[in-house]
């Protein structure tokens, strides 16, 4: 199940909705709100980073393999190239008030799923996370 998003300005919320509504989505409560802590993330960071006010376009989508039972959350996007795997991991025993601003939120999604990738291709930023859903 995927959709494009034109323009992504002001669309963060229904862009979250409409991956939570997945029929890929599992029920557990739990992990339905890991999922949706990093599917926020992901989806902020591109709504407010990857084009200069907001106007371009994002296509989200969902895919569950039955046999395995791996979902896999894909947000693709034509903006300014932008690995946030390669940011250094936030000092999280620091004070916040001696905190860098930012990086939290790719270090939280790192944490809540299983795997995070991103690779750029033919001129779109891909970022790809997995979660096993097993017992849902």
């Amino acid at each position: 199940m995927k959709k494009r998003f034109n323009p992504i300005k002001d669309k963060s919320s229904e862009i979250i909705n409409f991956l939570m509504a997945s029929p890929d989505m599992p029920s557990d409560e739990a992990l339905r709100f890991k999922l949706q802590l990093s599917i926020e993330e992901a989806v902020e960071n591109v709504v407010r980073y990857a084009y200069d006010g907001g106007i371009g376009w994002l296509e989200a989508g969902t895919y569950l393999d039955h046999d395995s039972l791996l979902l896999t959350i894909e947000l693709r996007d034509a903006g300014i190239p932008f690995n946030p795997l390669e940011q250094p991991e936030p000092d999280i025993t620091a004070k916040a008030e001696d905190r860098d601003i930012g990086g939290l939120g790719i270090y939280l999604c790192k944490k809540l799923m299983d795997t995070i990738s991103y690779r750029y291709e033919d001129g779109n930023n891909i970022l790809t996370m997995t979660k096993k859903i097993e017992n849902s």
